[in-house]
């Protein structure tokens, strides 16, 4: 699939995280499966997810550990009961919220269920020793690294990379032998974590493709200070030679935030990328893209420019933008990829090189129709969409419609009443018909906004550290008549591609 073959069709976003299930985390088994069937039955074209990686800092699957891995808190318990590597007795006596993640619980939680599926694995209790070997045998280029760093993490009671003893941070070659041998067995646990994540979301994927679902992935553009993409790939990161970042990412002041916003992850090495070939991007590109059938760019004006902010402000006021690879990077992936199944990200104050290096490669944009508050003339305004973009009532960053439009004031509800031509009853069906009629090639609504959530659904507050990304829905929030409602305004808008 590429860019130019993308059909006029619509999707929802929900990340597996918040679907329901009772063990304290959406998953990739059975409730996954109900949900691929559920979105078939809205006649949605395509499942919109966050990053899949294994979650760091605030639980954001914006921090990860890895670029490439999965998160093996997303596994199914009863997948493992049925492949013989798990007892179905091993959840008994325990419960859990239904309606938010305990991440701490279940983090622990799917740790010990990881090494007790190794133990029983490696017991001989399971038939996959052939399909694992090939596994490693296929990831080989970063899943060694990743699951000796996530050992050594634990090893050192979760302190971050930063904090590891010099010779462990700089991938001493005398040091690592001896951890490799002292960390061997849970070095095989990660490995066969990260093995038993990718069959059961391959097996899933499969099972959306056969209902006509595809899969909309998200990559974000930085990767974290703490993960193992760091760690082992160093030279392609502008670090000291401690490992230290010299600048880390961030964006500069604007009306959302008068300090700016400073992330803090360090930042591309782009000269030493270009020497490479831009390899490491490449594989990273090419691994998103055996999860997923089309990727979400985060932050895409970075690739043009990047705001570089020097390690030890507090703020982001005090940076400057560093051109980044813009073209060149495009154009490798592209010819090494055959295409770019990507959509670019285009939010916020978007200058016009970043508009210019979208349309260079066609990739389409992004259209948040709680933006469109404004002028005329302001591209959120339905009227302004164009082909080439993707239209979202609201995204993960956003709150829910509903709760958004308990906010608007007076004069900002009018505006909008003005412009559908009547008053608003239900805001959030307001706003996906309206996505869903607008000349944008693809339409998409978080889940929140289906069901009519207001702010208890909301996903994650920018800038807030603690508290996000907890929210899951539960099966009798679906209400009479909302599922075949969307389905209606699918077949309404002209967005069942195989009609």
């Amino acid at each position: 699939m590429t860019n130019r073959t993308l059909r006029r069709s619509a999707g929802v976003l929900l990340h597996p995280s918040s679907l329901p299930g009772p063990f304290g985390i959406g998953d990739l088994g059975p409730s996954a499966v109900r949900w691929v069937d559920t979105l078939a039955a809205m006649k949605q074209s395509w499942w919109q997810i966050l990053p899949l990686g294994p979650t760091g800092f605030g639980d954001s699957p914006y921090q990860s550990f890895s670029a490439f891995a999965g998160s093996v808190n997303l596994l199914s318990p009863e997948l493992l009961v049925r492949d013989g590597l798990l007892a179905d007795t091993f959840f008994a006596g325990q419960s859990f919220s239904a309606d938010h993640v305990e991440f701490e619980r279940v983090t622990t939680t799917k740790r010990t269920m990881v090494r007790e599926a190794w133990k029983r694995f490696r017991g001989g209790a399971s038939q996959l020793r052939g399909e694992f070997d090939a596994y490693r045998d296929r990831q080989k280029a970063w899943l060694p690294d990743y699951a000796l760093f996530m050992a050594i993490r634990e090893e050192f009671g979760g302190k971050p990379l930063a904090e590891w003893p010099e010779p462990i941070r700089t991938r001493h070659p005398d040091t690592l032998a001896v951890l490799e041998q002292e960390l061997s067995d849970e070095v095989a646990v990660h490995t066969f974590g990260q093995f038993l994540f990718d069959r059961q979301w391959a097996a899933l994927k499969a099972y959306a493709h056969q209902k006509g679902v595809r899969i909309l992935g998200d990559a974000p553009i930085f990767v974290a200070g703490d993960s193992a993409d760091v760690w082992a790939n160093p030279d392609q990161f502008l670090l000291d030679e401690h490992g230290k970042p010299t600048a880390v990412a961030g964006v500069p002041p604007d009306y959302f935030s008068e300090d700016g916003q400073l992330w803090g992850n360090p930042l591309y090495d782009w000269d030493r990328m270009e020497e490479t070939g831009f390899a490491w991007w490449t594989a990273r590109l090419r691994r998103n893209l055996e999860q997923v059938d089309l990727v979400r760019l985060d932050h895409f004006r970075g690739f043009a420019a990047a705001w570089h902010v020097p390690p030890a402000e507090t703020t982001a006021k005090n940076g400057r933008w560093v051109d980044g690879p813009r073209a060149k990077l495009f154009d490798v992936l592209k010819s090494n990829l055959g295409s770019l199944p990507i959509v670019a990200e285009d939010l916020g104050l978007i200058t016009d090189d970043v508009h210019e290096l979208r349309q260079q490669f066609a990739l389409p944009g992004m259209r948040v129709l709680q933006f469109m508050l404004g002028g005329s003339d302001n591209p959120y305004w339905p009227h302004n969409h164009e082909p080439d973009t993707v239209a979202y009532t609201g995204t993960h960053d956003n709150d829910t419609t509903a709760g958004w439009w308990a906010g608007l004031s007076a004069d900002d509800r009018k505006r909008v009443e003005k412009y559908v031509g009547h008053e608003v009853v239900e805001p959030h069906w307001e706003m996906i018909r309206m996505a869903w009629a607008s000349v944008a090639v693809l339409a998409i609504a978080p889940l929140q906004d289906v069901l009519g959530l207001g702010r208890e659904g909301r996903m994650n507050v920018p800038g807030v550290a603690d508290g996000n990304w907890r929210w899951r829905f539960t099966a009798d929030q679906f209400r009479d008549g909302m599922i075949e409602r969307l389905a209606e305004w699918t077949e309404r808008y002209n967005r069942v591609p195989n009609k």
